[in-house]
């Protein structure tokens, strides 16, 4: 038997999470300019296209994966072909990560909250603690 309010309790955690997911995803996409940089970087500014193309296409796979519940078997060499290039993306997303520590002082400041960073920082560290103790928490059961 459900609540009543459970419902319309998972519509706002499932749009608030897609909110903050979509909007992470921005973030390191344009604000980061992770794209124009490892073109940079590789020297293949001429496949800029391609590049934004592999990350919409790797969204929305990996969605689509994930809501539909599909699951691949590869071989030994393919699923190491695989997380290797996984590395490479959690990689990069770690270095991003980095400058946007950096970034958080200055936008408090510019957004004239700038004595409020320790709750910003706060806020964040127990929000994926949080989130990574129900998620560790679901997976026991």
């Amino acid at each position: 038997m459900t609540l009543w309010w459970s419902v319309p309790l998972l519509i706002f955690l499932g749009i608030a999470g897609g909110i903050a997911v979509g909007s992470g995803m921005v973030a390191f996409l344009v604000v980061l300019n992770i794209i124009p940089r490892l073109a940079q970087i590789s020297r293949t500014y001429h496949l800029i296209r391609w590049l934004e193309g592999a990350v919409i296409g790797g969204s929305l796979f990996f969605t689509l994966t994930d809501f539909f519940e599909w699951s691949f078997s590869f071989y030994p060499l393919a699923a190491a072909l695989f997380g290797l290039l996984a590395g490479g993306f959690v990689g990069m997303l770690a270095g991003a990560l980095t400058e946007v520590i950096n970034v958080l002082p200055i936008l408090a400041k510019r957004i004239g909250m700038g004595s409020y960073m320790i709750w910003f920082l706060m806020a964040m560290i127990f929000g994926k603690v949080l989130g990574s103790l129900l998620d560790w928490l679901h997976f026991l059961e």
